[in-house]
């Protein structure tokens, strides 16, 4: 398994859904050892895909992850890597 997906667009106007699923992603990721996550906020106002960011950056959560960029082409997409 290469890479695993999440798109938010079905939750996001549920903020404790949206915390759940990205730790349910990126847990899983960890337990598989699967090196890449893509998670699709979309584009709309930003907030959501901000919200994403706010969440990877939390200490406990960078520990589980090497690094994360925005897609260059489309911002609407984030990509988390992992290093095992």
């Amino acid at each position: 398994m290469g890479h695993l997906t999440l798109d938010l667009h079905e939750i996001f106007n549920d903020g404790k859904s949206i915390a759940q699923e990205l730790g349910a992603v990126i847990d899983r990721a960890v337990e598989k050892k699967i090196r890449m996550v893509e998670i699709i906020p979309g584009k709309g106002s930003g907030q959501l895909r901000r919200k994403v960011v706010r969440f990877l950056q939390q200490s406990h959560i960078k520990a589980k992850y090497h690094r994360f960029e925005v897609d260059e082409k489309n911002h609407g997409r984030l990509f988390v890597h992992f290093k095992f």
